[in-house]
């Protein structure tokens, strides 16, 4: 029988290319530890026996910030709030997120809601509770009016997590095409290190970019798709 026949009255298969998605991996498991963020993990690790209610995180787009803040988050059972939400947030649910909460990207374009995460910081240290802040620069950087306030993210520790090196950015491309579900082989990871930008943002963008060409062209991931997908992705002053 030729390979091309099919039984009677069967359906012959269609063929879908369906783009599911990717799932990041957040558990502590999955975070690599290496000397640009080993000190953050360190103070994670020490949590709840910190010199203050308050600790902050530190350090460029992509670094890894808001992956240990979500590993603190489930195992603190803490609440995630954003600097520019703490005006409306609810003040009955303040002794709550007193015991614990996250507050990310400070710092940055969100306007913060200065008195209200004044209020927030004495009430995590009259309950004994915790504040975990995530942000590209450290707190003495912040753009904060309120002496109080101001004084008080001072003095909590800051800690900086530093850009990858080679070793830690290969294991990333890894993990990030691991969590997309592809099989790439080390001589794509050996030669997209040589030529990528040289941060974990890069490194999300290449992974996204390489996973759609695979997926629209129904191709696996080879160095001359690499190769294509890097120069596209160069900016276009570039040389």
């Amino acid at each position: 029988m030729s390979p091309a026949a099919t039984a009677p009255g069967a359906k012959a298969a269609v063929q879908m290319v369906l783009d599911l998605g990717h799932r990041p991996a957040f558990g502590r498991e999955d975070f690599l530890v290496a000397t640009c963020n080993e000190e953050a993990v360190r103070w994670l690790d020490r949590w709840p026996h910190w010199p203050t209610q308050g600790l902050a995180l530190y350090g460029p787009p992509g670094c890894g910030k808001s992956h240990l803040a979500e590993v603190w988050r489930a195992r603190s059972g803490a609440v995630r709030l954003t600097a520019g939400s703490l005006g409306g947030y609810d003040p009955a649910a303040m002794p709550a997120a007193a015991r614990g909460c996250v507050i990310e990207d400070i710092g940055g374009g969100e306007a913060l809601e200065e008195r209200a995460l004044l209020h927030l910081y004495n009430l995590a240290g009259e309950f004994g509770g915790h504040i975990l802040f995530t942000g590209v620069t450290p707190p003495a950087h912040w753009r904060i009016a309120l002496p109080d306030l101001m004084s008080r993210l001072r003095a909590m520790p800051a800690v900086a997590l530093r850009p990858p090196d080679d070793a830690l950015l290969g294991a990333v491309l890894v993990k990030l095409f691991a969590d997309r579900q592809l099989r790439v082989g080390p001589d794509v990871i050996a030669f997209v290190l040589a030529r990528m930008e040289r941060s974990f943002a890069g490194a999300r963008a290449l992974a996204a970019a390489l996973d759609g060409a695979a997926l629209a062209e129904r191709r696996r991931i080879t160095v001359p798709l690499a190769r294509r997908v890097l120069t596209e992705l160069a900016p276009a002053d570039e040389g």
